[in-house]
């Protein structure tokens, strides 16, 4: 039984591959196409797909769908229908029913079943499914799905249970997502720069942000719609928002003043607190000790860390892809449990390296055919002494290894490291490689068994989806939050074994288990995913070392015919809308 999930059409495409009840692999169209959250059907990520496993287009049973069209059609048309006039005609094109069907049909070429999956039901099903949990309450919270903007549920091994939704234009999404924008930050993008630039300010428009969100009993809530123009605007918020906090909205890219943190952090307080309140009142319900989440509120990995530890669950699950790319993961779980009457393998959801991977011949070949020199190291503890070694003098190192990750983390696949222990790493990466705003933070990878000695965390957290205290006796600078807290991985041998001992060797030099790790890629673009991709990151930062595979390029020694090559080249920019999310 074979299985495709496709998620495509609003933002962050992506596709997967289920057989016989195992997930195999999941992918990204932007990582192929180079445009940041590309949107389009992912026919690249579907052929990926079918290649790895040797599969035709006939071998597929099924293609799940990650919402449905014909509710979805309904709530635009109504967006449209609240001004018509402030509508050009060209956003009618985007109102089709049948626009998912005739891209899996024509460009896709696919003439099996194709099933269609609610956007929050998929959401749902991509956390519970790969939970490993036997039953489990689920929340799930975004921007918007068809209708819905948060659903309240429960699973168990019949499938997922809906006991109650809130439906757009109330949205929590919706909320951070207007505070981003008037922040500048872009929207659908920038939140996580929201979440991290609030430890710097204090929450003190707690009291103001309150007015624009009126908690309601049971799991519902209503925002105050006079604060808001996401329905038929060019942009989120309204000039009333603007009277509100007595200001206009920040420019992007000017300076962060006093403000900008404050409204930050009591933006992120707010969201904490609802979160904590509406999963309490789900446990009422569902009095389980295990809790999934799912959405793209729950990519926010400090709210995650204050649902666990203040909630009423035990457990949280939560799947590290949990935006829209995810939910073709649980389309296509969706679509396994309706043919076959099971549920996928009930076990936790263990790695996300499932896209592509590299072997060191095709690497060697690549390099060969350039001008530039390199060490292949034909023995795995030679690779990692010398990397590990080059980490404690300082470098910074590109780390291309192994299939690419899933979801919007750097995994240890395809990551930029560096020692955690230097007080000017954090700056100088932001900088010169990373090339973003300063008050980024970046996140530890330490190995499992030493991470009580170093967090506040007394269980693994393979995918870096919730915060925690440092408590280390080391001075960790690099990774360290202002607010002393750290976006944890923990690394094992099962789980990556180059990596753990790439780590366990850094170790060994330094007495330091953790290493900085933060994705491979710059400013506004996707991640690297292939080795040519990761070669021209390399040219065009200030990268001291790249490793791919089992080859290393040291900066020194780049050609100089690379960089010229790369200054006649220009770079492909994401086409997607960030000003306002794109309802229609």
């Amino acid at each position: 039984m074979n299985i495709i999930g496709i998620s495509a059409h609003y933002h962050d495409s992506a596709c997967c591959l289920i057989s016989d009840g195992i997930l195999k692999h999941a992918i990204e169209e932007e990582r192929f196409t180079r445009i940041k959250h590309d949107n389009r059907i992912p026919i690249q990520s579907f052929q990926y797909c079918l290649k790895e496993e040797n599969l035709n287009i006939n071998d597929i049973n099924a293609i799940a769908y990650y919402e449905n069209p014909e509710k979805k059609i309904s709530r635009q048309i109504w967006s449209m229908s609240q001004e018509p006039s402030r509508f050009h005609i060209s956003e009618l094109k985007k109102i089709d029913r049948n626009r998912a069907i005739l891209d899996i049909r024509e460009i896709l070429g696919f003439e099996g079943k194709i099933l269609f999956f609610d956007h929050h039901e998929s959401h749902a099903a991509s956390s519970f499914y790969y939970s490993g949990f036997k039953e489990a309450a689920v929340f799930t919270v975004d921007g918007v799905g068809e209708w819905e903007t948060t659903t309240y549920a429960s699973g168990n091994d019949k499938g997922l249970s809906f006991l109650e939704s809130v439906n757009f234009p109330h949205s929590l999404g919706l909320l951070y997502s207007t505070i981003t924008g008037y922040l500048g930050f872009k929207v659908n993008d920038g939140e996580y720069k929201v979440m991290g630039l609030a430890p710097y300010g204090q929450p003190k428009y707690l009291d103001k942000l309150r007015k624009l969100i009126h908690i309601l009993p049971n799991g519902q809530y209503k925002l105050a719609l006079e604060f808001f123009d996401f329905i038929q605007g060019s942009k989120m918020y309204s000039e009333k928002l603007c009277e509100l906090f007595g200001r206009p909205a920040r420019l992007p890219e000017s300076n962060l003043d006093e403000f900008t943190k404050d409204l930050a952090k009591s933006l992120q307080v707010l969201l904490e607190e609802i979160l904590i309140e509406k999963v309490a009142y789900l446990h009422t319900k569902f009095p389980s000790e295990n809790l999934c989440m799912a959405g793209g509120v729950a990519l926010n990995c400090v709210a995650n860390g204050k649902v666990l530890k203040k909630g009423p669950f035990n457990n949280l699950f939560v799947q590290p892809a949990s935006g829209d790319s995810g939910a073709a993961l649980g389309a296509a779980a969706l679509a396994h449990h309706k043919l076959t009457g099971d549920r996928i393998q009930n076990q936790r959801l263990s790695h996300v390296y499932l896209g592509p991977k590299y072997q060191d011949e095709e690497i060697i070949s690549l390099l060969q055919s350039s001008s530039t020199k390199f060490e292949h190291y034909k023995t795995e503890n030679e690779l990692i002494t010398i990397v590990a070694q080059s980490l404690s003098e300082g470098k910074v190192i590109g780390w291309f290894q192994e299939h690419m990750e899933f979801g919007p983390r750097s995994l240890g696949a395809r990551s930029i490291l560096a020692d955690p222990r230097l007080s000017d790493m954090r700056d100088r990466i932001n900088a010169l490689v990373k090339k973003r705003e300063g008050f980024r933070p970046f996140a530890p990878a330490v190995l499992a068994e030493k991470v009580h000695e170093h967090f506040d965390l007394d269980h693994e957290s393979p995918f870096m989806l919730e915060t925690c205290q440092v408590i280390s006796q080391l001075d960790l600078p690099a990774i360290t939050h202002i607010d002393k807290s750290a976006r944890v991985q923990t690394v094992t041998k099962n789980s990556n074994l180059r990596f753990y001992n790439l780590i366990k060797a850094f170790d060994q030099i330094t007495g330091c288990p953790i290493i900085l790790n933060t994705s491979f890629n710059l400013r506004g673009e996707p991640i690297v995913c292939t080795p040519a991709d990761a070669i021209l990151c390399f040219i065009r930062s200030d990268l001291d070392i790249l490793v791919l595979g089992s080859c290393v390029i040291d900066r020194k020694f780049l050609p100089q015919s690379w960089v010229e090559w790369y200054a006649k080249t220009s770079a492909r920019r994401s086409t997607i809308n960030h000003d306002v999310y794109t309802f229609i």
